[in-house]
């Protein structure tokens, strides 16, 4: 297993921040499309803050020995992750053409930056291996709300507009959560679970791909 991952999240990160990069070459013209090479190099950016000094620690002196390096790795992933939901929103207003969403504007903003002051208290000891479980409850109650209510938003509209792209987005947004949930309340007691964050990370991957292979080729509703 201690290969088996670094292997993994070399190709993880190698395969989000290649097509985020693609992504970001071809928008020139298409906002939405430079969006999503945007929200991709964001995640796999904020990703690699984390994922690199774990793959360091699991192939040398351990995860433990590595604990400061990660914490701060896992509050800046944190961070670019809420920002990726928040990108993920303004590809979802351009695709849809949604004009007048000023409430659902505020809920967005009011959820992003409770999600960032909570990772940023110094009571989540991210410098810590054991950090405090309860901050790690804390800080993703913001987000996991961020999450629903995204969801919520993509498959209305998708339904509606019979687009299976955004079918397909919202689907891996529910699996990311499923998955990570879980990790969050239980991966202290039990470290097996950890082993969610693989399908965790594959359906973040998954909605990357979806951008690249299908919404690149779509023309935006606006024009910039």
């Amino acid at each position: 297993m201690n290969y088996i991952e670094p292997v993994f999240d070399v190709f993880y990160l190698v395969a989000v921040i290649s097509m985020g990069i693609i992504m970001i070459a071809a928008g020139k013209n298409n906002l939405i499309v430079k969006l999503f090479g945007i929200m991709a190099v964001v995640l796999g950016g904020g990703d690699s803050f984390h994922l690199v000094p774990r793959i360091y620690a699991l192939l040398t002196t351990g995860l433990e020995a590595n604990a400061a390096a990660l914490g701060i790795g896992k509050l800046i992933t944190s961070v670019t992750m809420t920002l990726f939901y928040l990108i993920l929103y303004r590809i979802w207003e351009i695709r849809f053409d949604i004009k007048k969403a000023t409430g659902t504007r505020v809920i967005i903003g009011i959820l992003v930056i409770a999600r960032i002051v909570l990772n940023f208290m110094p009571q989540n000891m991210w410098t810590q291996f054991n950090a405090p479980v309860n901050w790690g409850i804390y800080r993703n109650i913001p987000f996991a709300l961020l999450g629903i209510l995204i969801v919520y938003l993509i498959l209305k509209k998708a339904i509606e507009n019979d687009d299976s792209t955004f079918k397909k987005i919202g689907v891996a947004v529910i699996i990311s959560f499923a998955c990570y949930i879980p990790v969050v309340l239980w991966a202290s007691s039990f470290s097996i679970i950890g082993i969610l964050m693989i399908p965790k990370t594959i359906a973040y991957l998954w909605v990357v791909f979806i951008g690249f292979k299908e919404i690149r080729q779509t023309k935006s509703t606006y024009q910039p």
